[in-house]
């Protein structure tokens, strides 16, 4: 699977389809249900800085709950076809197991009731991992430790898609 999804990354820059799919959330909107004291605001996982050192402000942690969860606004409608973690890489790097990232319009229960495009089984320390969306439709990307008490912690969340056609914008 990683191996297509690669091939399919790869296929996309070098046919030029790169105008197309950019990081959409370089330009949304960031919150999450809790805030760790020191260098975690949610919009730090949408800096575009992939440093995987929590000390350096570029991470987002949420406190210590049941289900803690981080959400990105795009501010409209995308289908998106792949969404891009890098996880912590000073430690932690369980904190992120069995994570959903999910996708849809809908902001019933912070937006944790939207469609599941993904599961994060482990992503490794200070590694980078992709999850196929399927050009899912959706303004909100939520990923939430659902069901479990924990910290939810990573360093960058990238959004790869296209907006939903909208005929009333001309």
């Amino acid at each position: 699977m990683m191996f297509l999804l690669t091939f399919v990354v790869l296929w996309i820059s070098v046919s030029g389809g790169t105008d197309q799919l950019k990081n959409l959330a370089l330009r949304g909107r960031a919150t999450q249900s809790t805030n760790y004291p020191s260098y975690s605001a949610a919009i730090n996982a949408i800096d575009g800085n992939t440093d995987p050192l929590y000390t350096h402000g570029s991470c987002f942690s949420s406190e210590s709950q049941l289900s803690p969860w981080w959400r990105l606004d795009l501010l409209e409608t995308h289908r998106i076809s792949h969404i891009t973690i890098t996880n912590r890489g000073d430690c932690c790097a369980e904190y992120i197991n069995g994570a959903e990232i999910l996708i849809g319009n809908s902001l019933a229960n912070n937006g944790n009731n939207n469609a599941r495009c993904a599961t994060i089984t482990a992503i490794p320390l200070a590694d980078t991992q992709n999850f196929l969306c399927n050009n899912m439709e959706g303004r909100y990307v939520n990923i939430i430790l659902n069901g479990k008490v924990g910290y939810l912690t990573f360093c960058e969340v990238q959004v790869f898609g296209v907006p939903v056609n909208n005929p009333c914008k001309n």
